[in-house]
């Protein structure tokens, strides 16, 4: 994968960031829908048990001997349905197995932050849609075939033939699950998959380095002490995993106020907790507290003022997502290395593998900037959040990985490696903390000599 800036918009003018803000991909309700793994196998049964209630009364409506499908009496497509019910039933059992056995071996092996990958594969759930929809299809259609040999009987042709095709899909579909289990479960895989997700949010977040307002230095605000305040309190507990910054700014632009959104993308919150403090609304008291409950005065408010928009831009889960965290793939990338540096399981290897793919990352984060703090259109202040930084990327990517690779030999050395790599692409503002880690990775190179060589002392003649 090879990142590139993106064009964003509405680059205005000096004293207008609004250009350098994030274009994300938000989450729509529709496609939340379909997340769950029990939404699109439940579509496949739905549907063929659908079909196969309606095509049967279909067939009933012409009597015609049709050639080239099922050619077989009332017996023999009762048979096969009851063949094709069976065996379904039995081949869902075994997927479903062995995707629990995966989902275990990846948790154990790797880390449980990588199951939504496995369970959001979409190969995963049309393989055992497909299985039970065949299964329920083959029971919906038995129940139209009518009559016994030498009766006057009615045999669905068509429906039954789509039942054997179903079959034929399912074989087609089972291999194509069990070449994607083999594949995916491999650390390689695994770890490239998380980075290519990551470099795509950091591509989507970090404005360019030649970006205007990603140029200016950091501008520092200070709420005004007499300037009316509404704060507005989470209502659910979770992972920020969306902000919509534009709609923020234009929300305030609209009410002349600025909005300070207290909790960054990837934190915790909790029911309760200050979310966002707005300043500068005509409010009848200094500070106000809308906790989400049923008041008359906080309806009223919300009601004049539109606060569903501000609540609504920001976007609370269960679970950290890649739509726009850029912290979240560098977190499991870790977690993976961690894993694979502990004594229950000792493989360096795959830890430097992660080291390598932290290397992508990192490489394309060195090269971009940090998005301002303080947000302005038109001169005027409208926006303050808490931005993730690069240097904090680089600090997660790299602080625990040195910990845990202490004792190990090849770890310190692959980051050392990296470190160098980097230096040339990096710009200057990241220096510092790139000579931090260089200096701690080579102490950590230099201990590791030296333990040893009193171990190849103590062994000596």
């Amino acid at each position: 994968m090879t990142a590139r800036s993106h064009p964003r918009d509405d680059a205005g003018p000096d004293g207008d960031d609004v250009g350098v803000l994030p274009q994300i991909r938000r989450t729509s309700r529709w496609s939340r829908v379909w997340r769950p793994f029990w939404v699109l196998p439940m579509t496949f049964v739905v549907v063929a048990t659908v079909v196969g209630a309606v095509l049967p009364e279909w067939e009933q409506s012409f009597d015609e001997h049709l050639p080239f499908v099922f050619q077989g009496g009332a017996d023999g497509a009762r048979g096969m349905l009851s063949t094709i019910a069976g065996a379904m039933i039995s081949v869902t059992g075994l997927v479903f197995s062995i995707t629990m056995v995966v989902v275990q071996l990846a948790s154990s092996q790797f880390s449980p932050r990588v199951l939504d990958d496995f369970l959001s594969s979409r190969i995963t759930q049309s393989t055992l849609g497909i299985f039970a929809a065949t299964f329920t299809y083959a029971l919906t259609v038995l129940r139209s075939v009518q009559g016994a040999s030498g009766e006057e009987s009615f045999v669905p042709q068509i429906s039954v033939t789509l039942g054997f095709l179903l079959v034929l899909a399912s074989v087609g579909t089972f291999l194509a699950f069990i070449q994607h289990i083999t594949t995916s479960i491999q650390v390689s895989s695994i770890v490239t998959h998380l980075g290519s997700s990551t470099m795509s949010v950091i591509d989507r977040y970090y404005p360019a380095a030649d970006e205007p307002a990603a140029r200016r230095p950091d501008r520092e605000w200070d709420p005004p002490e007499s300037a009316p305040v509404l704060q507005l309190e989470a209502v659910e507990h979770g992972y920020v995993v969306e902000i919509g910054y534009r709609r923020l700014v234009d929300w305030a632009a609209e009410h002349d106020a600025v909005v300070q959104v207290l909790t960054p993308v990837g934190r915790y919150v909790t029911e309760g907790a200050p979310a966002v403090r707005i300043y500068g609304l005509a409010l009848p008291e200094r500070r106000v507290v809308m906790n989400g409950a049923d008041d008359e005065e906080h309806r009223q408010l919300a009601d004049r003022f539109d606060l569903g928009t501000v609540r609504r831009a920001i976007v609370v889960e269960q679970d950290r997502s890649f739509n726009q965290d850029p912290e979240v793939g560098v977190r499991k990338l870790v977690d993976i290395a961690e894993r694979a540096l502990s004594p229950g399981i000792n493989d360096p290897t795959t830890a430097s593998q992660v080291t390598n793919e932290l290397h992508r990352i990192l490489r394309l984060i060195v090269t971009r900037r940090d998005l301002p703090a303080v947000v302005e259109r038109e001169g005027h202040i409208r926006l303050v959040h808490r931005p993730q930084r690069v240097a904090e990327v680089i600090d997660l990517a790299l602080e625990e990985l040195l910990h845990y690779a202490e004792d190990s030999l090849q770890v310190p050395r692959q980051v050392l490696f990296v470190l160098e790599r980097l230096r040339p692409v990096a710009l200057p503002e990241y220096a510092e903390v790139l000579d931090h880690w260089e200096r701690v990775t080579r102490q950590i190179v230099q201990r590791a000599r030296a333990d040893d060589e009193k171990a190849f002392t103590r062994a000596g003649p």
